[in-house]
């Protein structure tokens, strides 16, 4: 695709204030394949003021027009699903069957998935004497990361629009190529101007200036803690709303009635899939002493089958390869027993880590309690049931996580993780089951009905 060289602001594509632009990497090769708008805060101004102008009308249509509306969108995704996934592949380093099927696949699902629950959500309810009124927050300002570049767009913007509010999109300055495709689906669509705004830019500009904006009744925000907790005082000083998805450190718990074999091979699939780029990836395996050795061998041997530039890509920047080879180093150092991988890049060109399994991996290290987002596990030991919970609960994270055996083991121990999701022998994926985290993961949840739920206010009427 072309790149568009300014903002997608009150349906029309307009030049930025400033001539700054961000270059657009391939992180396969290096490469520079593009430049858009580095946004200021002038430019999030407008698109907030066009926000806020078109509300009270979209505020005021039906479910089922916003429901017509999102399954437009929804066709104009798909009808650019060839489009979307290139895209993501250029300048994520998606692997294309990856980039085809989750990274394009996926978003059209959850976008028809709230065009469906548009139409079917009851947006006033009935208790005694009273009506209660579920409506729109208002403006969205959504901020969203580079791992999943649509996914977490359209995670964010579907619901917002279903439950009429109005938004402007800050995406990833690693990704906004995907971004801009999504406006040009939204116009498509037929969306009125105002409701969607699209503004590329850095962080610290754009989306700090977004998130600091008067105007912005609701701030969703998804990336790391340490921003996550700068956006949440700043929108706690302002007493408006957020919706935070943060870090993860999630254990993969494989019991002892566990089919052992599928467990570590599906938990390295897990962690393998976008580059180890996923905030809720199984990162720590534990497994129990007596199975111990048996659960490595089998993580080294799956490893193996992951080389880079084929079944996993590179990862999305110089900068985030150099922060996960900084982890394997700290592992290899704190005595973690590195079993495949290392730091060394395994390629010449590309920003590549190798698919790293450390064994002997203890609880206080670096490597079990940071997120290091890249195709690393950590392997630990544990004793008993209890020791087992006691690690997996044990980092300031409650994202996601998995439990291998017997049907109603796994059922208890899942109930006494301190987690927002939890994968029971590989549980299938449900776009209508709500996502988010517990802890220092992050507040409100995202997807199906309760991501709806994120962007709507109460008001009761008493007869």
């Amino acid at each position: 695709m072309k790149a568009h060289d300014g903002m997608y602001i009150d349906a029309t594509w307009r030049p930025a204030a400033s001539p700054d632009t961000i270059p657009v990497v391939n992180p396969a090769d290096g490469q520079v394949i593009a430049h858009v708008a580095a946004g200021t805060a002038q430019d999030v101004d407008a698109a907030v003021r066009a926000a806020r102008a078109a509300f009270p009308g979209w505020a005021a249509t039906t479910p089922a027009h916003r429901a017509g509306k999102l399954a437009a969108l929804r066709d104009a995704l798909a009808a650019r699903k060839d489009e979307i996934a290139r895209t993501v592949t250029a300048e994520l380093g998606a692997p294309p069957r990856l980039a085809e099927s989750v990274h394009a696949g996926l978003p059209i699902m959850v976008a028809g998935s709230y065009a469906e629950l548009a139409a079917s959500y009851s947006f006033e309810e009935q208790i005694g004497n009273s009506t209660v009124l579920l409506e729109p927050v208002g403006v969205v300002g959504a901020i969203t990361p580079w791992n999943y570049p649509l996914h977490q767009i359209v995670a964010k913007v579907a619901p917002a629009l279903a439950a009429g509010c109005t938004v402007v999109l800050k995406p990833a300055e690693d990704t906004p190529l995907t971004a801009q495709l999504f406006a040009e689906a939204v116009h498509e669509a037929g969306l009125p101007a105002g409701v969607f705004n699209l503004v590329t830019g850095l962080g610290p500009v754009a989306g700090q200036a977004l998130a600091e904006h008067p105007d912005v009744d609701l701030v969703s925000f998804t990336g790391s803690t340490a921003v996550g907790r700068r956006i949440g005082a700043t929108a706690g000083a302002a007493v408006k709303r957020v919706a935070l998805e943060l870090g993860g450190k999630s254990a993969n718990v494989i019991l002892p009635s566990a089919d052992l074999a599928r467990a570590v091979n599906v938990g390295i699939a897990n962690v393998m899939s976008n580059s180890g780029q996923t905030c809720s990836a199984w990162t720590r395996m534990l497994v129990h002493r007596d199975q111990y050795d048996e659960a490595v061998a089998l993580a080294a041997a799956a490893v193996a089958k992951y080389t880079p530039g084929d079944r996993i890509g590179p990862l999305v920047s110089a900068k985030q390869q150099q922060r996960v080879r900084g982890y394997i180093e700290q592992g290899v150092a704190e005595g973690a027993r590195l079993v495949a991988g290392g730091p060394e890049a395994p390629r010449e060109t590309g920003y590549y880590v190798a698919p790293t399994v450390f064994a002997d991996v203890t609880p206080e290290m670096a490597i079990a309690q940071e997120e290091i987002f890249g195709p690393v596990v950590s392997i630990l030991r544990y004793e008993d049931e209890d020791d087992a919970l006691r690690i997996a609960n044990g980092t300031v994270y409650g994202l996601a996580g998995a439990v291998w055996g017997d049907r109603e083991e796994a059922v208890a121990f899942a109930r006494r993780m301190e987690t927002g999701q939890v994968d029971i022998n590989g549980g299938r994926f449900n776009p209508l089951a709500p996502f988010g985290g517990h802890k220092q993961s992050g507040v409100g949840r995202e997807l199906g009905p309760h991501g709806l739920a994120e962007y709507l206010q109460t008001k009761s009427l008493q007869f």
